[in-house]
Parts: structure tokens; C-alpha cells; sequence
């Protein structure tokens, strides 16, 4: 059963709509990589499926026992998030608070698992470090464990390798497979196509087109070929990744 299913969604702001009649689906241990020009509504469709905006028609359905409160996320990172005066742990747990409810402290078992997670992405040793003195690719794994501490099913990533480099930007892709081969389908939206889609299982094109389907498919298909093309290194040098 689909952990979220999109039926004839249309998003915007006030009576100006970006998007018309989106239909798609993510099922458990799916990789769906959001694709598209700035502008044609990606960050919106995210926010959108996070519960952040209202949809101005068509419905988000949730199955196989997800809850709103189960969805992690990795937002894009503005300058006063990565200034944010708080220890790595303390960030960390705050990915517990959909469970917590309204109790206004972390139990043993929340408090493990922040620990876990920090383990899980190599961050252990920084958990008294303040934030923000990280480096960019520090600061991602933070967010990141942070997102696993809301949920074991299901993560939304904004554009998660913006500002980083080469090499840490490799890292946060194979963080992010390995964390989709236990099981955790993944939502993620990417300018970075060739590296993006080497990982994607499904790519939802957005833009004049819609076009939702695998990866293979998306590739083939006369939009995949223009845009791999546009976006550099080519839909040949993508086949040698």
C-alpha cells in the first residue's frame, strides 16, 4: 500500500495555480527525485505534502499506517538555521517531538534513539558541539538525523546537497541510498539531476510537462533526454555512473 498518494492536485498561492492535476504515488522504499526549472512549483508541491499548505484541490492520502507526525524532513537551509545557537543533540532530539505529544520532556527511549541516529551518521563525536560551528556537511547529517528521529518510514529532502562540496556532496548521496536500501523511501528534490536520478527509483518532472514515472522510463522519454542534456554532463555520461 502507497505511503502517500497524490490524486488531481493542484497547488499555488491565492487563484494563481503552479501546478494542475498531479497525480502520483511513493510506496515503501521508493526513491522519488523531484525534478524541474526554478519556479514550477517544487518547494511548494513539498511543502504541500508536509501539510505546511493547503492544497487548492485534490487530496493527499496517507496508507500503510503513516501519520502526518511520521514524515521526516530536510528543508533547504536559510543563514539564521545554520547560525541556530543549540548543541548537535539537542537539534537532533527536537526530531522526536511529533512523538513526545505533548509532554514537555524526551523519554528514555527518544533520547536513545537520538543517540542511535547520531551513531548511524557518524555525528557521535559532535553531539556537544554547537551547530553552528559545523561545517556545511556536518550540519546536513544533523538535519538528517534529525529526520530519522521523526520517522522510520518516509523522508522529504529540499535540495540537501545545496552550497556543499564535491566530495561531501557524494556523501550525503550515499547517506541517503544507504538509508533507501533499509527500507525508508525517500522524497527528494534536486537540481543535480545526473548525480540525483543514478539513485532514483521514480522521477516526477515538473514544468510546461508532467511526467511521472521510473527512472528508465524518464531517461528514454524525449523530456528525461532534454533535460539530463541541459542540466550538463549529458544522458551518455549518465549511463557510465
Amino acid at each position: 500500500m502507497a505511503l502517500l498518494t497524490v490524486k488531481d492536485l493542484c497547488i499555488g498561492y491565492d487563484n494563481d495555480a503552479l501546478i494542475k492535476n498531479l497525480n502520483f504515488a511513493v510506496d515503501p522504499g521508493d526513491y522519488l527525485c523531484i525534478v524541474g526549472e526554478n519556479g514550477t512549483g517544487k518547494s511548494t508541491l513539498m511543502k504541500t505534502l508536509l501539510g505546511l499548505r493547503s492544497p487548492m484541490s485534490g487530496s493527499i492520502e496517507m496508507g500503510d499506517g503513516l501519520k502526518a507526525n511520521e514524515i521526516g524532513y530536510l528543508p533547504q537551509q536559510t543563514q539564521i538555521q545554520k547560525d541556530f545557537p543549540a548543541s548537535v543533540r539537542e537539534i537532533v532530539l527536537s526530531g522526536c517531538q511529533g512523538r513526545a505529544g505533548l509532554r514537555p520532556f524526551y523519554n528514555k527511549e527518544e533520547k536513545q534513539m537520538a543517540e542511535d541516529n547520531m551513531d548511524r551518521l557518524g555525528i557521535s563525536h559532535l553531539k556537544d558541539r554547537c551547530y553552528r560551528e559545523l561545517s556545511g556537511g556536518q550540519q546536513q547529517r544533523v538535519l538528517l538525523a534529525r529526520a530519522l528521529c521523526a520517522t522510520g518510514k518516509i523522508i522529504l529532502l529540499d535540495e540537501p546537497v545545496a552550497g556543499l562540496d564535491p566530495k561531501v556532496t557524494q556523501e550525503m548521496y550515499h547517506l541517503i541510498a544507504n538509508l533507501n536500501k533499509e527500507g525508508i523511501a525517500i522524497v527528494m528534490i534536486s537540481h543535480d539531476l545526473v548525480q540525483a536520478v543514478h539513485y532514483a527509483s521514480h522521477i516526477l518532472h515538473i514544468g510546461e510537462r508532467i511526467f511521472f514515472c521510473t527512472k528508465d522510463e524518464y531517461l528514454m522519454s524525449a523530456p528525461g533526454r532534454l533535460f539530463v542534456s541541459n542540466k550538463g554532463g549529458g544522458f551518455k555520461e549518465w549511463q557510465k555512473l
